[in-house]
């Protein structure tokens, strides 16, 4: 039986996302995954990059992260985003990604796909919650399967763990308030499981 493949997509500018990746990635190995951490094609100029030293160096801390494809999508029985909120909504680098699979839609290969979603901002009603099921709405639209957290675990009632997706909330100083790793990995574990379900259901 093989293992189930998952595809870990962020976008990041200042490195949370990334660091929420990172996290999952660890959850799911544990969990006997084989794991893709990605990260989306970045489309601010590099002169607004270049204006921002903690974007600027997360950039150049993660120039070799493979930037993700449609065939990622393919290859995964599974896939995590993480992104963080822009006004409420999917930042622009995630969403062209995501709007970019047209193709893939429309021949039923996205059908099926598990699939879960995390999210940071810089307050904490900054607009986490709205952003995972953002990306959820979208995941209904390929018939997706979403693996919310749910309460099935501790890990929901700390600090970032909730219901519908981790979220984290950065602070000043570029880090994270909350102690998610938990959440994450717990979301990351339950994600590779029912991706499993999902896997051997197919091949019988």
């Amino acid at each position: 039986m093989s293992n189930v493949k998952l595809a870990i997509i962020y976008y990041s500018s200042t490195g949370i996302n990334y660091k929420l990746a990172k996290m999952a990635e660890e959850g799911a190995k544990e969990a006997g995954a084989d794991v893709k951490v990605l990260k989306v094609e970045e489309l601010a100029p590099q002169s607004a990059v270049d204006s921002n030293p903690a974007w600027k160096a997360h950039v150049e801390e993660t120039k070799n992260v493979p930037v993700a494809t449609s065939e990622d999508l393919v290859w995964a029985d599974a896939i995590i985003f993480s992104a963080p909120t822009r006004f409420g909504n999917v930042p622009s680098q995630m969403k062209q990604f995501i709007d970019m699979q047209g193709g893939l839609w429309a021949e039923g290969k996205l059908m099926n796909k598990v699939v879960s979603a995390m999210s940071s901002a810089q307050n904490s009603h900054g607009g986490q919650e709205q952003t995972v099921t953002a990306i959820y709405t979208t995941m209904f639209h390929w018939g997706a399967i979403v693996v919310a957290p749910g309460y099935t675990d501790q890990s929901a009632f700390t600090s970032g763990g909730n219901p519908y997706g981790t979220t984290v909330t950065q602070s000043q100083d570029g880090n994270m308030i909350e102690d998610v790793e938990l959440a994450v990995k717990h979301q990351a574990k339950r994600t590779v499981q029912v991706a499993k379900w999902v896997k051997n259901g197919q091949s019988n």
